[in-house]
Parts: structure tokens; sequence; C-alpha cells
């Protein structure tokens, strides 16, 4: 049966339009960004198939931003323009996800910051280091990326983190990156790294206030939690 020969409350443009975008299923999503099936299968069945590539939780989209262009075409009637079109949207989302710089954030504890990076952080496969900018107020300035690892560490020196935060003049700075296991508990070299950033910023008038581990809806402060970082 094509699109087409369903009831029009069936069809996922119209069901959109008529109930709106919360009531439909993931494939229905997928089948308007997929557009048109093939003569075999129709645009619902397609997103069934990409669907199935992810994990047994089907409510679990998040493995759809690691797939990609050519993976998507593996599909038999997902070609290189759906493929693309796809990759777009799973590009935006992620994007979407991202805090909203300058907009009068506090930072008054850990739990603040990983409110911000969570859904981010949770899922790279990759460690990626971050430096969150403050005024003396602990009011956000700016967010920057410093550092993108492997799958088990990103290599980084002090100067990366606190060239941007010198430039900008932020007196006050967090280190945040992510545990691609999902266990967000501080390895040695994250609390070496603790204590020479801590050290450099102290003599450059730049104060480090936490380094924050993110794991999957699992975090970590190493100055809350931890006692055996600090700076003898």
């Amino acid at each position: 049966m094509t699109i087409k020969k369903l009831p029009i409350s069936e069809r996922p443009y119209e069901k959109m339009q008529m109930y709106g975008s919360e009531n439909l299923s993931n494939s229905e999503l997928l089948a308007i960004i997929i557009k048109t099936g093939t003569n075999e299968k129709t645009s619902v069945e397609l997103a069934q198939e990409i669907l199935k590539l992810g994990s047994q939780d089907r409510n679990d989209l998040h493995f759809l931003q690691d797939l990609s262009i050519e993976e998507f075409m593996q599909i038999k009637g997902i070609g290189k323009v759906k493929a693309i079109q796809l990759k777009a949207v799973c590009e935006l989302t992620k994007r979407m996800s991202r805090p909203i710089q300058n907009m009068n954030i506090k930072i008054r504890i850990p739990l603040d910051v990983a409110k911000l990076l969570m859904n981010e952080l949770k899922f790279e496969k990759r460690e990626k280091v971050k430096v969150l900018m403050l005024n003396r107020r602990n009011i956000l300035l700016k967010i920057i990326d410093v550092s993108y690892g492997g799958t088990n560490s990103a290599i980084i020196e002090p100067k990366d983190i606190l060239a941007e935060p010198i430039k900008m003049g932020a007196p006050k700075i967090i280190l945040v990156h992510n545990h691609p296991s999902g266990d967000p508990k501080p390895s040695v070299q994250d609390l070496n790294l603790t204590k020479t950033v801590y050290k450099a910023g102290e003599m450059l008038g730049i104060q480090l206030i936490d380094h924050i581990v993110i794991g999957n809806e699992q975090y970590e402060s190493i100055f809350l939690n931890r006692k055996d970082w600090i700076v003898k």
C-alpha cells in the first residue's frame, strides 16, 4: 500500500497538520524528511528500516547523529539526496541542543553546568573539552571548545584552555569534558590537568572554579566531590 492509499488521517503530512508533530511516531517524522518511498516500500517503511539500525530502544534516536551519509545510503531507497537531508536534520538537532550564548546565565552549582551541557556531551563518541568563561558574578560570558580527542582521552595543554579567557579578560573559568564510556569518575589525567590549569590560572589572575566530567546522565565535580586534586 502506498502512502496515497492510506486514509488521509494516517498520512504523515496530513496527520501532522491535523494533530500536531507530537502525535507522530518516530518513523512518521522520519518519513516526512524522506518524502518519497520506492516501488517496493513507502517512506514510512524506509524510515522503519533506518530505525532498525539503532538499539532495541526505538525511542533512543541519538544513534542517528552518528550515522554517516554513506551509512544512510546503504538502505535501499535512500539515495544521496535523501541521505544528505537526513544528515542535515541530525546536525540541526545537535546544534539546537547546545546552550544559547550570552543569555545572562548564572552558574551557582555544578548542576547548573551539567544541565547546560549534558544533552550535548553525554552521547559524544570522543572526548570533547570545553571552557566556560564567567565574570566576577559567575554570569556566563562564553563557551568554547578547546579540544576534540579520541575515545579515551583528549590531548590538551593549559595554554589552549587559557588563551581565550586571557584575550577576553575573563576572571573565572570552568573546565568541562565528557567521558565517552558514560562513567564520569575523574581519571588520574583529569586530576593532573586540573592541578596544572589551576596553578597556571593563578599566575595569570584567572580562577579555575571547577572541573566537571560529564557521563551518561551523570556528572562529577572534581572540586566538590574529590579531595585528592587539591594543590599543595
